[in-house]
Formats: structure tokens, sequence, C-alpha cells
């Protein structure tokens, strides 16, 4: 059993690379690293106790009410040429959890493209997606001109998403230290630009922006924090998207919606949280001010609708998020899986499909 697991652990493509040291070398320039890992912008509690560690152990694999739906989800379909061939206003479509498809300024680009069924290095360790079937399967993608990715944990960074989209991906974007995985699946290093907290670049026409998170990266054992995480804006000729990426509630929000603010439109974290671990994950009530802090004109709620990753049922999000939302007078954003999302849509009425 031992040599099995060690077999696993040291072979499994899964946990992905490390970096050389010619590019840590570039990380010990940043703000954000210190003594070999990259840091919070403020102290985060990352460590339980064993008496919480075991709580959250219990309650990931004991089966209880409601965590999961108890029938398919609702979902719309769409098709590999309704992709191909657009060419219109800025949109988005929903994966469930953190993943999209974004297309503006007749680009694609796929944010944080987890389209596997298990979050996790191998199907026995983690629960399975609540649909089997996405809107659209990866192999009936068409060619997609830019992935962002936010950290490198699995309900994010999926490897075999990854493997099969990548001959489809014209460029990767990624917080420092996440390009080695991505090397070591064979990606090459050309496609590859990693950013800082703060740097911008530019994709054709599109700005894209590496912005902080209050979140810890890591896939095996021995590597947590050796990536960075972060949140992202997405800026075109006519439209400022915000995404959150995974992000405990800090003054990081405020501050890139006094820099960066107004957003059309912001798709931030609601889902996955619990009292043990408040300082890496929001309550759907954080969510709600992170939202009023970057100046978004319209929220959506994200990081719930997929998974099982803490032990709240699986509707208290969206119902605790809406009912906030409601209480602030904000305009919210809450679509079925594969639904069509129009930031400048002003006819958009609030959805309780959950419901």
């Amino acid at each position: 059993m031992i040599l099995t697991i060690v077999l696993f652990l040291y072979f499994n493509p899964q946990f992905g690379g490390k970096a050389s040291d010619e590019a840590i070398a570039e990380y010990k320039k940043s703000k954000n690293y210190k003594d070999d890992i990259f840091v919070n912008s403020t102290e985060v509690k990352l460590d339980m106790s064993a008496k919480d560690m075991g709580k959250a152990l219990v309650g990931f694999f004991k089966s209880q009410p409601n965590t999961k739906p108890e029938e398919i989800l609702p979902f719309s379909k769409i098709d590999s040429l309704n992709i191909a061939d657009y060419k219109g206003e800025t949109r988005l479509v929903w994966f469930g959890h953190s993943t999209f498809l974004l297309q503006t300024d007749k680009k694609t680009i796929l944010i944080d493209p987890m389209l596997g069924n298990v979050p996790a290095p191998h199907p026995s360790l983690g629960s399975k997606r609540f649909n089997e079937e996405l809107p659209i399967s990866i192999d009936k993608l068409p060619k997609i001109d830019a992935v962002i990715i936010s950290h490198d944990h699995y309900d994010h960074l999926d490897y075999k998403s990854i493997i099969a989209l990548k001959n489809k991906v014209d460029h990767f974007y990624t917080p420092l230290g996440v390009g080695a995985h991505l090397q070591k699946w064979n990606v090459d290093k050309t496609k590859i630009t990693e950013l800082d907290w703060w740097q911008e670049t530019y994709f054709k026409d599109l700005k894209l922006i590496c912005t902080p998170a209050q979140h810890f990266s890591g896939r095996g054992l021995s590597d947590r924090a050796k990536t960075l995480w972060s949140s992202w804006i997405v800026q075109s000729k006519t439209d400022n998207i915000f995404f959150s990426g995974d992000s405990g509630y800090a003054n990081h929000f405020k501050t890139i919606g006094e820099i960066y603010g107004p957003f059309d439109f912001a798709m931030i974290e609601c889902g996955q949280y619990n009292e043990m671990w408040p300082d890496i994950h929001m309550f759907p009530e954080e969510t709600v001010q992170a939202g009023i802090d970057v100046k978004a004109k319209k929220i959506m709620p994200i990081h719930w609708g997929a998974f099982k990753l803490a032990m709240h049922t699986w509707t208290d999000p969206i119902e605790r998020f809406t009912k906030t939302a409601e209480e602030f007078d904000l305009r919210i954003v809450t679509p079925k899986i594969g639904e069509l999302i129009y930031p400048k849509d002003s006819t958009y009425t609030v959805k309780t499909w959950w419901k």
C-alpha cells in the first residue's frame, strides 16, 4: 500500500510541475514571494487544528442532506458553430462553479476551464460534478484564443481539460508559477504568460490585468503556496469585466475597484465556505460586499452549482446571496448553466431556477 501511494504521488501527472531555478529567481523579485513561497497581503490562517481537520474530512465524505441536488440541474446546450461564428456583443456562458466561456471583441476565452467530472487527482478522492453533461463538450469546442487561469487548485486547473484543450488554444495566461504545471503537461512555453499581481498585458486588442486575491495554492503534499493565486480583469473596447478567482474577503476588492472600476460585470466567488476557513473563501454576504467594493454594475455569484467542496447545502450560497443583494438593491445575474449571458442586457430579470 505504501509503495502504491508513493508511486501515485511521484508519477501521477495530475500533480503538475515544479518551477525551474531560473523561474524562482524571477519570483524572488515579487513582493508576494517570501521565504520560498507566495504569500497574501495580510496574515491568513491556513492550518486547521486536528479537531477541525477531522470535522472537515467527516463533513466532506459523509452523506449530508441537500449538499447535492437530487435531480439533474436544468442547463442549456450551445453548439460549436454558435461559438465559432459569433461576432456580436460581449457574452459569457457559465459551466457551473468558476468555469466560463467569454466572447468579447471577436475573441473566445476560457476562464478556469475545469471541465472534468471530479476536482481531484483521482476520481475516488473527490465529489462528482452535479451534472455529468456540460453545455458543450471539450471535443466540440472550436478554436480558443486564450485561456485564463486563477490558481492551481483542482477545481480551477484540471489536468485532463488542459490536455484536451492545449492544441486548440493560442495562449495561456496564469499567475506566477502556474505555467510550470502547463509545461509539465507539454504546453509550449512560448504559449504561456505568467503575471504577478497588478501586472498588465495585452492579448491582441484585449487588456488583461492580474489582480490580487486572498487564497493559497498547491496540488500535492509538499507544494503549498509554490504558485501564486489571483483575480483577473478583462478589458475590451466596450466592456470591463472582473473575475474574482477564489478569495476570502479583504481590502483588495476595494483597491481593485478604485483603480480599475467600475466594472460592467463581475463574477465573484460565492460557495464552498465554512467557519473553519473564513480567510480563504467568502460567505455570500461578503460576496455582495465585494461586488460593491469593486464597483460592479452587475454581480454574478460563482463557485457553486457544480461540486460539493464544503458542508453547506448546495443552494445555500445562491439563497443567501440573492437575499442580501436584494437588501442592497443591487443588479445581479443568476443564469442557469449554459445560458447565454450578456453583460449589457438591460432587460435581464433574476431567475430562481434552483428552486
